[in-house]
């Protein structure tokens, strides 16, 4: 594609050199330019870009796009300079890219807790009614069916519009996103036209990046804000952010609650661990899901689905049929008559939403002893708050290693035990390893007890020191049963 094409979807800049130029790819990364490329330097919260302007061009780029000028330029290199080159990057990948989200319906979801089951949920059931369908997230994207792996629940922008315009060409109708709060503060959605928004809940996490709630909540508030008036902004009521979250937005806004007068109302009438009966809209359903928590993500992908066109009658009879995704209240019956969930939840709020779960389909006829840690280099703040939600719903408590990443792992711990009271630390024992960890609440579990087993989900690995070490609960579970 020529330069001026890219150029023309950007606003205003200066040029230094021809900008009748074929580019053949854009990076951002300066180790990635391949010959003709464009590179654009990005100040980064990690680098500046800027300091690899010359790695780029010794790797044969031929375009600069920067925020200021060298001091020295080169007689064969064209130097775009603007204003902020963060703020531009996802334009000129959308530009280079072809507008690939102008091709399909692509649906954003965010929020702190949910993002992954309803974007997953989505997926699925537009596939079963017979469409190529994207997924971008957290745990992998897919391409109809094409699994592609995944390090970011948002990609950069380079690499977003580059696997929306493989899904494009591919003939994806619909396509299903995370969006991360990251990637609104950071503009790695520029450039994306969406059809629609979904917001989950908000509660403290990333702040080890946001530094406060309220950047936080205006990181995924942007979101709204930049959506069309064509486009749909639908919010969980039950969150005092949900309608905070449409303040500014020109899309059209509906609602979604268990408990209040929304535009798509549920109400949970029956549950246990094998699924639960729901009031949606005032039709009763089945689902394969557990807990209010997932009825709320249920009820956000029932009004999205209807919200893009298709008959209520045919979403219930698809939600009847859907799964729950890998490591999200993920149940598994033991040989010796207990109950283990694995369950990614590693936020104070996701913790307390699986444990009252629990305690509501117990009801009093068995123990819960959970096994949960806290992630290392990250929000310092939370570790005492998990601790303190995982003994106020629980009857034992393991607290044990999650990924410490480059941190120590009792120290992450004793951080977790220091919000607990002496009374508390009773019924707390602390195991570094974690197959250790697991292995005892599993031997301290009685028939008709349930281990929850939380904080890494569908993870496959523990993050230590720098390298990934395989590590799946599910599989530690599985080895564990088959032995009893």
């Amino acid at each position: 594609m020529k330069l001026e094409e890219i150029l023309n979807g950007i606003g205003y800049y200066e040029a230094i050199g021809s900008t009748n130029k074929e580019i053949t790819g854009i990076q951002i990364d300066s180790r990635q330019v391949k010959s003709g490329n464009l590179f654009v330097a990005v100040k980064g919260t990690q680098t500046d870009g800027h300091a690899y302007i010359n790695k780029a061009i010794d790797n044969l780029a031929t375009v600069i796009v920067c925020e200021e000028f060298p001091e020295t330029t080169c007689p064969d290199i064209t130097y775009i300079k603007v204003e902020n080159t963060e703020n531009i990057v996802g334009k000129m990948a959308t530009m280079f890219y072809e507008d690939p989200t102008s091709k399909m319906e692509l649906v954003g979801v965010t929020g702190t807790n949910g993002k992954t089951t309803i974007a997953t949920l989505l997926y699925n059931m537009f596939r079963k009614f017979g469409y190529k369908v994207g997924l971008i997230s957290t745990v992998c994207n897919y391409i109809d069916g094409e699994a592609i792996p995944t390090e970011h629940t948002t990609p950069d922008p380079i690499t977003l519009n580059k696997l929306l315009g493989q899904m494009a060409e591919k003939g994806c109708k619909y396509v299903f996103m995370e969006v991360s709060s990251h990637s609104v503060a950071q503009k790695r959605i520029g450039g994306l036209k969406f059809a629609g928004g979904i917001f989950t809940n908000l509660t403290r996490d990333h702040l080890d990046y946001h530094k406060t709630v309220d950047n936080y909540l205006k990181a995924k508030k942007g979101f709204f804000d930049g959506l069309s008036k064509n486009a749909f902004a639908l919010v969980n009521l039950d969150d005092k952010n949900g309608l905070v979250m449409t303040q500014n937005t020109k899309a059209k806004v509906c609602t979604y609650s268990l408990r209040s007068i929304c535009d798509f109302k549920g109400k949970v009438l029956e549950d246990s661990f094998e699924g639960m009966s729901m009031d949606i809209n005032n039709i009763e359903v089945f689902v394969q899901f557990i807990g209010r928590f997932n009825a709320s993500n249920l009820l956000a992908v029932y009004g999205a689905a209807c919200l893009l066109g298709k008959k209520p009658e045919d979403v219930l009879l698809a939600l009847s049929t859907l799964r729950p995704v890998s490591g999200r209240f993920d149940a598994i019956r033991s040989p010796k008559g207990y109950t283990t969930i694995v369950d990614y939840a590693h936020t104070p709020d996701a913790l307390a939403n699986v444990l009252s779960t629990i305690q509501e389909v117990l009801n009093g006829r068995g123990n819960v002893i959970t096994v949960v840690g806290a992630g290392g280099n990250r929000d310092k703040g939370k570790r005492p708050i998990m601790a303190q939600e995982a003994v106020r719903q629980s009857d034992k408590v393991i607290i044990t290693s999650d990924n410490p990443r480059f941190e120590e792992p009792q120290d992450i711990i004793n951080d977790m035990l220091s919000g607990l009271s002496k009374e508390d630390t009773r019924k707390v024992i602390s195991i570094t390893d974690r197959k250790e960890a697991i292995k005892t609440a599993c031997m301290l579990a009685q028939s008709g007890d349930v281990v929850l087993v939380a904080g890494k989900g569908h993870e496959n690995y523990q993050d230590i020191k720098g390298i990934k070490y395989h590590f799946d609960d599910k599989e530690v579970i599985e080895e564990i049963f088959a032995n009893e």
